[in-house]
């Protein structure tokens, strides 16, 4: 070609072709480098000198600052396991989070199309030992009374308990043995005396016994919710009553906190109460609003739950004595999952 003769010209459908190629790769990467730059600001890690103490209350902060530069979503713990004392924040970042004896598990929602779940099992330092990939959204975690084993469920479609699309994901963790068992689903299950199969069988909300065998959980199936006790040497489930949700058992073993459906539909359906595993008598506790969490014993007579905050907060940790007397108490402004250490 001569080197006077002028480039060929494109078409206006290759230059508009171009220019959207163009634009399109810098949206990825301005959304790589946004997404990237969030990861940095928020930290996974516990600061160096925070750690699991006995006698200590610790929870999942929700309130902007919380004496970090990251803020909302970092574990804290209060000066005693009843609430008592100043707040100190240094904890991992989280968006569920239990902890006991000398094992603490957080599961983790991270930024990214799609977003990334994990499970990060971390030792009494808070320093992560083992992290495992999820899918859906972080629900519930437990960690059983000797800090062996592990329990959390994850919403893989839906985001709430009050409706009635939604299904669920429930894994156990033995950290002993490293026995992971993804999905609670195919255990064998015991319904009115007789082997049980459905389709759309969920589990939810375990909760382990001190001898890290037993444990207990709620199965939903055609419409209705059930207690299931379970064995893990046998691996096998067998439901106790109905109408059970998120149980929760006592130090001393004897009792069950879960939540109840008092209300049909999906506006305030759930009350707190207490469940003695001897008689099989309930009784509410004196906490009369809707309660949609988890319930954690701080010992054998109180009784911990996260409920929408006040003045602008996210969440507030409230008590309730275990026997239904008294009145509700507001432990924690701005927190949640709360966890004693004992």
């Amino acid at each position: 070609m001569n080197q006077n003769t002028p480039p060929p010209r494109l078409s206006l459908r290759a230059r508009v072709i171009a220019v959207a190629t163009a634009a399109a790769v810098l949206a990825t990467v301005a959304v790589a480098y946004t997404l990237r730059a969030a990861e940095r600001a928020e930290p996974t890690a516990a600061t160096s000198e925070f750690a699991l103490d006995p006698g200590h209350l610790y929870f999942r902060s929700t309130e902007a600052g919380a004496g970090t530069r990251a803020g909302s979503g970092r574990v804290a713990r209060t000066g005693s396991a009843l609430g008592q004392g100043p707040v100190t924040t240094g904890g991992p970042s989280c968006e569920r989070f239990y902890a006991a004896a000398d094992t603490a598990l957080c599961l983790q929602r991270r930024p990214g199309i799609p977003p990334k779940s994990y499970a990060l099992v971390l030792d009494r330092q808070l320093r992560e030992k083992r992290r495992i990939a999820l899918t859906g959204i972080p629900n519930r975690a437990r960690v059983s009374a000797s800090g062996r084993m592990l329990s959390w469920t994850m919403f893989a479609t839906g985001d709430s308990y009050a409706g009635s699309s939604f299904s669920t994901r429930t894994s156990i963790l033995d950290i002993r043995t490293g026995y992971l068992i993804k999905n609670m689903e195919e255990i064998p299950l015991t319904l009115d005396g007789r082997r049980y199969h459905s389709p759309d069988v969920n589990y939810w909300g375990v909760t382990f016994a001190e001898d890290d065998n037993r444990f207990y959980a709620t199965v939903s199936t055609k419409g209705k919710t059930y207690l299931v006790q379970g064995d893990m040497k046998k691996w096998a489930a067998r439901a106790l009553r109905t109408n059970v949700e998120c149980p929760s058992l006592s130090p001393d073993n004897t009792r069950l906190a879960f939540k109840k459906r008092v209300r049909k539909g999906s506006s305030d359906p759930w009350r707190l109460y207490v469940l003695d595993l001897r008689t099989m008598r309930e009784r509410p506790l004196a906490e009369t609003r809707n309660v949609d969490d988890q319930a954690a014993w701080l010992d054998d007579d109180t009784v911990a739950y996260a409920l929408p905050g006040a003045e602008g907060r996210k969440q507030d940790i409230w008590t309730a004595r275990a026997d239904g007397k008294g009145a509700p108490n507001l432990l924690v402004r701005g927190g949640t999952s709360p966890a004693a250490v004992r």
